[in-house]
């Protein structure tokens, strides 16, 4: 999906770096991001720039899929949701995440991420 003048949405941009991550291809992660690019984590408070941000997916220990499970487009801001697990299946750890991006000129300008650890439902709440 894209606008009438052939510039990606941030929604086509968005599956493309969860394409991207979940292929480990850094290169066209950091080619996604603007170059004053700005991410925050809402849990943590942590915040990287365009080259922070490729590292820190880059360098995080082991090997981890971005399965994309939602996506919602509104042509300049997108959402999306994926869900992270061990690549290797070494681990049977899982989360999830939901990205918010801005995108400008083509590129995305600013992400802002949710993360989630999957957790047990309490017995009363669990689906019958």
């Amino acid at each position: 999906m894209s606008h009438d003048d052939h510039t990606p949405t941030a929604g086509a941009l968005l599956a493309s770096f969860a394409d991207c991550i979940d292929h480990a291809d850094w290169d066209g992660l950091a080619a996604l991001l603007a170059e004053d690019f700005h991410c925050r984590y809402v849990a943590t408070g942590e915040a990287f720039d365009r080259d922070g941000f490729v590292a820190v997916n880059r360098d995080y220990p082991g090997r981890w899929r971005f399965e994309r499970q939602d996506l919602v487009d509104a042509g300049q801001r997108a959402v999306l949701r994926a869900k992270v697990s061990d690549a290797t299946g070494e681990s049977d750890e899982v989360h999830f995440v939901a990205t918010f991006a801005t995108a400008r000129s083509g590129v995305l300008a600013e992400v802002v991420e949710v993360w989630a650890e999957v957790a047990e439902a309490p017995h009363d709440r669990r689906p019958l």
